[in-house]
């Protein structure tokens, strides 16, 4: 447990929702369904928000986007939208608060091709007539809270952020987060927290700062740049889902929570592998879990310590867990890898 400094922030509303505290998990495509916001929220993140929920396919009743939006048993339930038409995001909204949403988000910060070839994501940075249409179509269609997570801009030099949070701010949104980034950086390079700053200066909305915060320690530095509310953790979370909860913690009371035992982390793995074979069923389940249980493997090899492991540990875990296709190996191999840790750390 590491001694800092306390910070002190507002709480966070969006709409009429309070927040337990300002830690949220970020929507990951592929990465943040149901199990794992499950989990995030009960080790303490104050929001969990869907996986990126493609509009159309939604409308058209399309399996992997329902499953997608399928609420995770979280206090709150947050569905982030992706698409390109004001119609259909529109539409899409009143789907999803029909089916018991609580709190509507727009992406318009994903960065992967197949989203902004097709207009959506962080492509609506290039047009903000458009982007300004879909956030007031959203805002009409429903009585939900709206938010909006976007990036810096699409490129360096072209900063669309701080104007597209004043169009939100126009429309009636609730909230708008930033990844410090640009499109074109994609993951690459590091997050500019200080160039948050802008868009919280530009309006009266709770600004959220999104991008590389994987030590809790950090996040002081982050608000402090940033100007921000609070925080979302993406990547930082991946194979960590109590990261949020610990953020949050470390705000409050300036400690640095000691990460889960070994046993613990091992128990929220097959937890969270129980999880992903009765979302998806076994066959895709497993498939699923694969990148899961790697990142699950190196968070708790960094937790036991150098001295625990021979090099090459992770990897040879890695190799005999995520090529296994029947899950009662599968389990038995998470429990070996964890026994075999535990020992290492111990001796």
């Amino acid at each position: 447990m590491q001694e800092n400094r306390t910070v002190s922030l507002p709480p966070l509303a969006i709409g009429g929702h309070v927040l337990a505290n300002p830690v949220l998990l970020a929507p990951m495509a592929g990465i943040t369904d149901a199990p794992v916001r499950r989990m995030a929220v009960r080790h303490g993140a104050g929001l969990v928000v869907s996986e990126m929920v493609a509009s159309e396919a939604l409308l058209s009743g399309h399996a992997e986007m329902t499953l997608r939006a399928e609420r995770a048993g979280a206090p709150l339930h947050a569905v982030q939208l992706a698409g390109n038409d004001p119609h259909w995001m529109a539409e899409a909204a009143r789907m999803a608060e029909a089916e018991g949403a609580d709190i509507i988000d727009i992406n318009m910060g994903c960065p992967a091709k197949r989203v902004t070839t097709g207009a959506a994501g962080a492509a609506l940075l290039r047009d903000m007539p458009l982007a300004g249409r879909i956030l007031d179509a959203v805002r009409a269609a429903v009585r939900l809270p709206v938010t909006v997570k976007t990036r810096l801009g699409w490129e360096a030099g072209a900063p669309t952020a701080p104007a597209l949070a004043q169009l939100a701010e126009k429309a009636g949104l609730s909230l708008v987060t930033v990844h410090g980034r640009t499109r074109c950086q994609f993951y690459k390079g590091t997050a500019d927290w200080a160039a948050i700053r802008a868009v919280t200066e530009a309006v009266r909305l709770p600004v959220i700062a999104n991008g590389d915060l994987t030590d809790a320690r950090d996040a002081p530095a982050m608000l402090a740049a940033s100007g921000a509310q609070g925080v979302m953790i993406g990547r930082g979370a991946q194979g960590r889902p109590w990261f949020p909860g610990h953020v949050a913690r470390f705000l409050t009371t300036g400690r640095v929570p000691a990460p889960p035992s070994l046993e613990a982390q091992r128990d929220m793995l097959l937890e969270l592998y129980e999880g992903w074979l009765s979302l998806y069923g076994v066959v895709l389940g497993v498939r699923q879990a694969r990148k899961h249980v790697g990142w699950a493997l190196e968070a708790a090899a960094d937790c036991a310590g150098p001295a625990a492991l021979t090099p090459g540990w992770v990897a040879a875990w890695r190799e005999r867990l995520l090529t296994c296709e029947e899950p009662d190996r599968v389990r038995t191999g998470i429990r070996a890898a964890f026994d075999d840790l535990n020992w290492r750390a111990a001796a």
